[in-house]
């Protein structure tokens, strides 16, 4: 009887960490993102490790590109993620695992959030929201006056979410990267001079 292979995600072997196992769950492999239809006319180009490394430039590249097209549409996040990272040398299973913060679960809240933003740049006060109701009267054409305005403030919030989330997921996510690795180096460093201090009390 075979035993069953795991999935090979194209970032090597089993992590120590959950975040690089979660992000190898979630995340197309590189020879699927390699046979997509859409990404076809450089398709080789995913193939390359470089684009799967994880390192102080790719990180927040990554992080930026995955909240930029998860905000810029509704759909094919993961894809607009990982051809944008071709010319920015972004990591692209970081970037295409960044999209899934929005969600069909997660949906409702980014509508509202979108909508207060833009009905904040937008401004609908009072006194034109009176001007259109009066116009308006009652009934459908009311009810349409007031989707309308509902539905361009959103365009407009995510419009700006899409702008504003990647220049903060990038400075969070680069200074994210360094605590991480000097902590790993602390680490290193506090290791070898435990080993070191054995080697001399034997000797």
């Amino acid at each position: 009887m075979s035993v069953p292979q795991p999935r090979d995600s194209g970032l090597g072997p089993r992590s120590k960490t959950w975040a690089m196992d979660i992000i190898r769950k979630n995340t197309p492999t590189r020879e699927e993102m390699a046979g997509n239809k859409y990404l076809a006319p450089m398709a080789h180009r995913f193939l390359s490790p470089e684009l799967w490394r994880f390192t102080r430039r790719s990180v927040p590249r990554g992080v930026a590109l995955g909240l930029f097209a998860a905000f810029i549409i509704p759909i094919g996040q993961i894809f607009l993620s990982a051809f944008l990272a071709l010319p920015t040398r972004a990591n692209v299973p970081l970037a295409a695992l960044v999209t899934f913060v929005t969600n069909p679960f997660t949906l409702p809240f980014w509508m509202a959030i979108a909508y207060k933003i833009g009905e904040f740049f937008l401004r609908f006060d009072a006194a034109s929201s009176a001007i259109a109701s009066a116009k308006a009267g009652s009934g459908t054409w009311a009810f349409l006056v007031d989707a309308y305005q509902v539905a361009g403030a959103t365009v407009v919030g995510y419009l700006v979410l899409s702008t504003i989330t990647p220049v903060v997921g990038y400075f969070v996510s680069g200074w994210v990267w360094r605590a991480v690795v000097s902590r790993k180096r602390a680490r290193r460093l506090k290791a070898m001079e435990a080993r070191l201090d054995q080697r001399l009390g034997a000797q």
